[in-house]
């Protein structure tokens, strides 16, 4: 289903931008004729919930299946259970983005040294360049 629910948001993006300039030569018309803009057209309104429609299917079908939220779930293992019950962590999609919290103090102190080399050379050079 994820293939059909990708080209069902792409279809439901293109009805969107398509309304969207409906809307536009439609204003552009009344601006001709000289009369004030009391809303779109109904035929640009049915258009933008079909879109609308398209997109949350879409959203729902595209990123897969949904998992369990329950903490009593065998699904979910709880990263952290603090004694304040309101706040509880579970698994989620954020660890699949490409972010390495391993970093250590130096690395990042290296990172600015780095960058604040680098605007010096290219100072310089910007320098030489103009001279």
């Amino acid at each position: 289903m994820g293939g059909v629910g990708f080209a069902m948001g792409v279809l439901g993006g293109l009805l969107l931008a398509h309304a969207a300039y409906a809307t536009i030569q439609y204003r552009g018309m009344l601006k001709i004729v000289e009369e004030e803009f009391s809303g779109p057209p109904m035929n640009v309104v049915v258009e933008l919930l079909i879109a609308m429609t398209l997109c949350m299917v879409a959203g729902l079908t595209v990123p897969g299946k949904f998992l369990s939220i329950l903490p009593d779930s065998d699904e979910n293992r709880v990263v952290s259970l603090p004694a304040n019950l309101d706040f509880m962590i579970f698994n989620h999609r954020g660890r699949v983005l490409p972010f390495d919290a391993d970093l250590k103090f130096e690395e990042i102190e290296h990172l600015f040294v780095l960058r604040h080399l680098f605007s010096v050379i290219s100072s310089d050079l910007l320098k030489g360049i103009t001279q």
